[in-house]
């Protein structure tokens, strides 16, 4: 009782507001959890997105039920569904879209990245109708009889093995700007080998050439025999266009008050503590932080823990937690069957990233991190 009651003073009019429920965010909520800390976890859905399987619940009937994991069940009363405008460092206050203003002692920006569908869904909505766009999407997927994938990074080349394993019998063509495919912080031998991959799927790979008139395309919805154009005079037709470049850092919660906190790319510059430059009780968590590494759900992961162990520590008088990057750790399933990666920079067998992650795009983890049980 003795331990319960100190911790109950300690953390005595202290709250913390975490904006974005993304991986980060549901991290640094359950640790804020786990410490007893009061704390306010504000997202636009009513559910926490498991957008590693974005791209298979795009092809996959049915998938997309599982991805979807309610917010509410969790955190109760600590989770606010809103989009916000607005974070007033001066009043310590965020606020809504709706006019609500919630305060706190310390803040925890985990606003993530956007970018097209389906790899990214933000939106406010709720998971239902999140849901319904990504069985949408299956049925577009269904109609198509040839699909191209265009931007050849890692997202592009996960959604061209997605497609091609579930529909062998569809032609899938993926065009990218550059010669070497996949995240350019991965092993050389570890992007060829994502070449190999897809080239055994059947995907034909238009490479070092951009799509000329893509402002012109209609995305996500099967229109047969479209004409595609690239800079190198090549003229394609499909059925189906699926975009996967353009994610961009969602600063639009912090831009106007944070302004010069921002790197080019609008993330926020931190310092080794995490927190943001110039101010001792806000953190930046996952895509939004500038850190020169790979925006991954793991590094988010990471990242909550040394936030909310840095906001610990300060109310109890502790030194605070450095965070440290590593040698990368990247996994890319290529279909249920199939990827490629590494581990500490050092190459995986095939057979092991697919065990590894591909056969479940790691669900039973979120679900577990969630204290839910998967459908």
């Amino acid at each position: 009782m003795g331990g319960q009651s100190s911790s109950i003073d300690r953390f005595q009019g202290v709250r913390v507001v975490v904006v974005g429920g993304g991986f980060g965010g549901i991290a640094a909520a359950q640790g804020l959890k786990s410490e007893g800390i009061p704390f306010t976890l504000i997202d636009m859905r009513d559910a926490f997105h498991h957008n590693v399987a974005s791209l298979r619940a795009s092809v996959q009937p049915g998938f997309a039920q599982s991805t979807f994991i309610p917010f509410a069940e969790t955190f109760k009363d600590s989770f606010v569904q809103g989009r916000v405008e607005q974070v007033d460092v001066d009043r310590q206050t965020v606020i809504l879209r709706d006019g609500q203003e919630i305060q706190y002692t310390h803040l925890i920006l985990c606003t993530g990245t956007d970018g097209p569908f389906p790899g990214k869904f933000n939106t406010e909505a709720s998971f239902q109708t999140a849901i319904q766009a990504y069985d949408d999407m299956v049925t577009q997927m269904q109609a198509a009889d040839s699909v191209l994938v265009i931007g050849g990074g890692s997202t592009g080349v996960e959604m061209a093995a997605e497609i091609k394993t579930e529909y062998p019998q569809k032609k899938v063509v993926l065009v990218h700007s550059r010669i070497a495919l996949a995240d350019s912080e991965l092993l050389p031998s570890v992007r060829q080998q994502a070449k190999e991959v897809l080239l055994e799927k059947g995907v034909e790979l238009l490479l070092g050439q951009k799509v000329t008139n893509l402002s012109q395309l209609q995305l996500n919805v099967t229109r047969k025999n479209t004409e595609v154009t690239t800079d190198k005079g090549l003229t394609l037709t499909t059925d189906l266009i699926i975009c996967c470049t353009g994610v961009r850092v969602n600063s639009a919660a912090y831009a106007s008050n944070l302004a010069d906190c921002l790197a080019d790319d609008g993330a926020l510059k931190v310092n080794e503590h995490l927190q943001v430059q110039g101010f001792s009780n806000i953190f930046a968590v996952g895509d939004c932080a500038n850190i020169a590494e790979p925006k991954m759900a793991y590094h988010a992961g990471l990242h909550a823990a040394v936030a909310v162990s840095n906001i610990s520590n300060s109310l109890s008088g502790k030194p605070l937690t450095s965070y440290r990057t590593g040698s990368v750790t990247m996994l890319l399933a290529m279909g249920r069957d199939d990827g490629v990666g590494q581990f500490n920079g050092l190459r995986l067998p095939r057979c092991l990233v697919a065990l590894g992650k591909s056969r479940d795009l790691l669900l039973w983890k979120s679900w577990r991190e969630m204290e839910q049980k998967q459908p």
